[in-house]
């Protein structure tokens, strides 16, 4: 039998480039924040995990010696921009099944300190749009690749294709976190510097340093432990983390095989479909890759994601807002914190403390990321996705 899991506290740094701060500093910062918002003392937590992938290899052990509670069990887990999706993951699971009562996930990069010490000053993929190594070109022809697919076969223009990056950027401008607070006109991200055809620079998500980090609990102890009795209860309800299966390697760009996997697998768990759904937080590393995610998570119904997308459904005031933190678009990527990032702010969402950027009467948030070298084996190789609920 697993156990119910609760969300106790979250906190996060702001995102951006923040070249002074290392991974460890900025970790600490969350990890303190989220602490400090659950009200419980470092010493109380018994284990943590640390999404991370261009952190130092003790990454967590040192953030954790930064919050006093260094003697407990620590693992730093890379899984590429699921990074953080997996620790939480992990952390969930560990509770669910009986082995903790409390413990943190922290997820945690800096792309500054990532360029600066590995590349030379150059990092994967800059706000100016320079994108450095196969990895970063190989990614970026994916979903180049996708976004032709969308035009031929879907009918979608190049402004469909800009337009979660329009709805992202005019989200984040309302958003203390965002590393982009500036609202950008489809002709403006079109007219921007062109990557790979037909993905311009503000199609692409910045490169960024942050953190954010979010402490978990069973039920038992959150009734103990729950100094803020005005929140309405979190709880996760599902969570999945879906590798790629031989047969996607036969791919259609379009279909998302193993994402669709991963919804199903969280539907089933929590017991709801996408219908139910009040607000989503998701990867849209590439505005276009937004428009993918609609039908692999059935926010819309096969066939329908250019009527959807034109309709509006996914505005901060629509029917099912969609990255109303502004997504990677406005928030920047440090990679291994954004998996952890989503889950804090669908927290925040369902406890009704999202600020000018809440979902009002949220009750079910989904938080998903997508992560791996995705133009090696044609399809995104790691699906990460957890629901949350509030009671």
């Amino acid at each position: 039998m697993m156990r119910d899991v609760y969300v106790l506290g979250v906190g996060q740094t702001i995102f951006g480039k923040q070249p002074e701060l290392s991974p460890v500093d900025l970790g600490a910062k969350a990890g303190y924040l989220a602490i400090k918002d659950a009200q419980i003392s470092p010493r109380d937590l018994e284990r943590a995990f640390c999404g991370s992938v261009y952190g130092p290899p003790t990454i967590i052990q040192s953030i954790l010696v930064r919050l006093g509670c260094s003697d407990i069990p620590a693992f730093r887990v890379e899984n590429a921009c699921t990074s953080g999706s997996s620790a939480v993951d992990l952390l969930y699971r560990d509770i669910a099944l009986g082995g903790t009562e409390v413990g943190i996930a922290i997820g945690a990069d800096s792309m500054s300190d990532f360029s600066r010490k590995r590349v030379g000053g150059k990092g994967l993929l800059t706000t100016e749009g320079d994108i450095w190594g196969e990895q970063a070109e190989s990614t970026v022809s994916y979903y180049a690749g996708a976004g032709n697919l969308q035009k031929s076969r879907l009918g979608m223009t190049n402004e469909d294709l800009a337009y979660p990056s329009v709805k992202n950027h005019e989200n984040g401008s309302k958003n203390p976190f965002a590393q982009y607070r500036k609202v950008f006109t489809a002709q403006e991200v079109l007219d921007g510097k062109m990557i790979v055809e037909p993905v311009t620079a503000l199609m692409c998500c910045p490169q960024s340093d942050g953190a954010a980090a979010v402490i978990l609990c069973s039920k038992e102890y959150y009734d103990k432990h729950n100094k803020k009795p005005h929140r309405p209860a979190v709880r996760i309800v599902a969570s999945c983390i879906e590798g790629a299966a031989a047969e996607d390697a036969d791919f259609d760009q379009l279909r998302m095989l193993n994402l669709r996997r991963c919804a199903k697998k969280v539907y089933e768990t929590a017991g709801i479909t996408a219908k139910d759904l009040d607000v989503v937080e998701l990867h849209d590393a590439f505005s276009n890759e937004e428009l993918l995610a609609y039908e692999a998570l059935g926010l819309c119904e096969e066939g329908e994601c250019l009527e959807f997308t034109r309709s509006g459904a996914t505005k901060l005031d629509g029917t099912i807002p969609v990255n109303p933190s502004g997504g990677l678009q406005a928030m920047g990527h440090p990679l291994g914190a954004s998996g952890v990032r989503v889950v804090q702010d669908i927290t925040k969402q369902l406890w009704g403390e999202a600020g000018p950027i809440q979902v009002p009467g949220a009750k079910i948030g989904m938080a998903e990321m997508l992560g791996g070298l995705v133009g090696t084996v044609q399809t995104a190789p790691v699906a990460g996705i957890q629901i949350l609920m509030a009671e």
